[in-house]
Formats: structure tokens, C-alpha cells, sequence
């Protein structure tokens, strides 16, 4: 195994700052604000200034990062995410020394690692994941969960696993300046003795190399496996097998590692009873939508196509499509042409519903309808009433066409059960 052991000079180097404040920058949550206040923008304002200024930090050993500010976004069970917040000058030298340190350690990942990684996605985990249990007959799995992952990692070994391929004393340093910056939650300050904030640019590589040695284990042991971050799955031919597989890993997570697998979580499943992972389902036909999933989507539709509406029609339809785009772009992997046409029809008829409700009564829908020379019966139907959002006349009025016309993003032409483009990058990774 090659050890490096001269790699600051590469982390402070200005070219390598000057990219890695070009991906902040380009990073959606470059916005957010630390504890300093500062903005990407009043970074910006003498851009050379304060990356020659970084640069000479790094250089003299002079750096040491701030306080990451503490906040906390809502989960789908209904419990907190907490987040830690760098601030701008920390997450430009995290991006520089990621930059610097995921080529080295990457390359010798456990293939069947894909949280966090270039290059690869859910969408090959999940493809691995059906490989394994459809066609290797691996059909039992172990589905474990780690609870905090992020939150418990423990620093002494974090630079450990660093250590055995970086050998630069100032690298390991800075690692460790990083873990032990603390936190700010509010106005109080609190130290972090174990973990890695979860939103820092460098944690998703630490905890990769922090779990390798897991994976390692795992395959070692001749077990098939598929991780997407703190998410596990252990294949076995036999029940009785994966529940050996699943002691054998929670004794290696929790004694070396000092992790904690979340018992509640973590369970023996099979192909026939369906593998919930990441979203979707694997079932003996192929890959669906979890019902939880779609309870999510259906949750957020909602919330954007309300009753008593503010504004045009166009604009919820603006608000909508990232939303559609996405879940149809994520899902697109398994069995979901029918699905996606039934969500979209139903996305319509709740939009058909926001235009009758701001009709008010009959009146606006006939002239609508005569608008459209409509020769049926102009009936006098209530317009605030869900069941009537569905009937031929408002059909008639609004239909399909006119959503397609104001921009509404077509889902159901999104091509589905497309897991055969995943193979192929997979496959000679087993």
C-alpha cells in the first residue's frame, strides 16, 4: 500500500484553493451563512486578498477553523437533522483538501461502497442490490442501519484510518483541527468530541475511509454486500445465514469501529417479502416505488397546489416541476410508467381543482366551456366540491393540453425500468 507523506504544499497551493472556491461557489448551499456571518459574496468582494490570506495560513500553521453553526432540518419519521454550517474561508480549504485526498484513498474503496463517491450513485447501488438478490440467488438480506453515523465517529480512529496512506503530520493536523472546531447552537458553544458535522464538505470522505475498514471486513469474510453511506445491506442464500452475517457486522461495527447499529431499524427481509432500500422496493419482478415514497411526494404535492391559491396557475406549475423532475428522475429505475401517469393525472386534477375554486360558481366554468365551443349540456355543477374535478365538463374546460401549454412537467414520458444502464458499471465490480 503507498503512503503519501507530502501533501500540505498541495492543499494551500493557491491554483488548488482558487478551484476549490469555484465549487463552493457553485455548491447550492454556497448561500448559507457560518458563524462569522460572512457570505459567499463579501468573501467575493477581494476574492485574492483572502485566499492569498488562507494560503499563508495553511502554510505558516497558522489556520484553525471556527465553530461549525448548528441547525437542524425536519426528518420524515418527524425527529431532527442536525447540520453544521462552515463558514465560507472553512469550507474552501475542506473543498481544497478533499480535492487533494479523495484521489488517494477513492481508487481503493470496496467496490460495492457508492455514498459519496464520484462517479457513482444510488441508482448503481440499487442496481447491485437487485443483481445480488434476483440473479446471484442471494435472496436473504440483512438490512442494517446506524444510528448518528456521522455524529459518532470516533476522532482517534478517523485519523488513524487517514494515517495509514497519508503519513503529512500537518494533513493529519488539520483533519483533526476540523473535528475538534465545535459547535455553535444558538449562542451556545459546544465541543464536539466525537463525530464529523454532517453537511461539511470533508465528512462524506471521512466517514468513507472510517467504514472501509468495515467493507473490508465484510468482504474478507466472503460477504456480499451493498453500502450507500450508513445504509447496509448483507446478501445470503439462507434466513438462518443472513442473521449470521448481521451478528458477525454489528460485533465488527460496534467493538472496533465504536459505532451503534440502530436495532429498530436493522432487520432479516427477503426478495419475496420485498428489500426496502433507499426509496425503492426489489421485488422477484423488478424494482417499485416504496409506499413511503410516494406518501412523501403526494405530502410535498400538496402542500404546493393549495385550495385557496394567491397566484396564477403558472406559478404553482413553476413550483411543481423541480419536484416532479426529480421524483420522476430518481425513479425512473424501476417499474413506474403507470405510476408516474397516475400521480401526473392526479397532479391535474388537483390543479383543475384550484382553478374551480377560485371560479367560485358555475358562471366562469360555462364561459370557459363556451370559450372551448363546447355543444353539451351546460350543467350547473358546484365548483368547490373534489368529486366534481373529475367530471367530463371540467375535463372539457381545462384539459390536459392546457396544463402541457402553461409548462407542467410531462412525468409519464419519463422512460421507466432503465436499471440495465447501471449494470454495465457494476457488474465487473462484484
Amino acid at each position: 500500500m503507498r503512503k503519501w507523506y507530502s501533501l500540505i504544499d498541495k492543499v494551500y497551493a493557491l491554483p488548488r484553493l482558487e478551484q476549490a472556491y469555484r465549487e463552493v461557489k457553485k455548491n447550492k448551499g454556497s448561500k448559507a451563512k457560518g458563524v462569522d456571518n460572512q457570505s459567499i459574496a463579501d468573501f467575493s468582494s477581494a476574492l485574492e486578498e483572502n485566499l492569498c490570506q488562507l494560503s499563508r495560513e495553511l502554510k505558516e500553521g497558522r489556520y484553525k477553523p471556527q465553530p461549525v453553526r448548528r441547525v437542524y432540518i425536519d426528518k420524515p419519521d418527524g425527529s431532527k437533522r442536525g447540520l453544521g454550517i462552515a463558514t465560507i474561508r472553512d469550507r474552501i480549504v475542506q473543498q481544497s483538501l478533499l480535492n487533494v485526498l479523495q484521489p488517494i484513498f477513492d481508487p481503493e474503496f470496496h467496490p460495492s461502497s457508492y455514498g459519496y463517491r464520484p462517479k457513482r450513485s444510488a441508482h448503481h447501488a440499487i442496481a447491485k442490490a437487485e443483481r445480488f438478490s434476483r440473479y446471484y440467488g442471494l435472496d436473504h438480506v440483512a438490512d442494517m442501519d446506524l444510528s448518528k453515523c456521522f455524529d459518532t465517529l470516533d476522532h482517534r480512529l478517523i485519523v488513524q484510518s487517514v494515517g495509514k496512506r497519508v503519513s503529512d503530520g500537518k494533513i493529519l493536523k488539520l483533519i483533526g483541527s476540523f473535528l475538534a472546531s465545535g459547535a455553535l447552537d444558538g449562542e451556545r458553544f459546544t465541543p464536539t468530541k466525537k463525530g464529523s458535522p454532517q453537511g461539511g464538505i470533508i465528512s462524506p470522505l471521512l466517514m468513507n475511509i472510517y467504514l472501509d475498514a468495515f467493507d473490508q471486513h465484510m468482504k474478507n469474510s466472503g460477504i456480499r454486500m451493498v453500502r450507500f453511506a450508513d445504509d447496509v445491506l448483507l446478501f445470503a442464500p439462507t434466513k438462518a445465514q443472513a442473521g449470521n452475517y448481521m451478528a458477525k457486522a454489528t460485533s465488527y461495527l460496534e467493538k472496533e469501529l465504536r459505532l451503534e447499529v440502530n436495532k429498530n431499524k436493522s432487520s432479516l427481509t427477503n426478495l419475496e417479502e420485498g428489500i426496502h432500500y433507499l426509496s425503492v422496493v426489489i421485488k422477484p419482478y423488478g424494482v417499485v416505488v416504496s409506499h413511503k415514497s410516494i406518501k412523501r411526494f403526494k405530502k410535498r404535492v400538496k402542500l404546493l397546489t393549495p385550495r385557496t391559491k394567491g397566484q396564477s396557475i403558472a406559478f404553482y406549475i413553476k413550483e411543481l416541476n423541480p419536484l416532479l423532475r426529480g421524483f420522476a428522475n430518481y425513479f425512473r429505475i424501476g417499474l413506474t410508467k403507470k405510476l408516474f401517469q397516475n400521480l401526473l393525472s392526479w397532479i391535474r386534477r388537483r390543479l383543475r381543482m384550484m382553478v374551480m375554486k377560485s371560479w367560485k360558481s358555475w358562471k366562469p366554468l360555462h364561459r370557459q366551456l363556451r370559450r372551448m365551443g363546447y355543444k353539451g349540456n351546460f350543467l350547473k355543477i358546484s365548483v368547490t366540491r373534489w368529486r366534481n374535478s373529475s367530471t367530463n365538463l371540467i375535463h372539457y374546460a381545462l384539459p390536459n393540453k392546457y396544463f402541457s401549454e402553461l409548462g407542467l412537467y410531462a412525468m409519464d414520458t419519463v422512460e421507466g425500468n432503465t436499471l440495465h444502464q447501471y449494470y454495465q458499471t457494476v457488474l465487473n465490480k462484484i
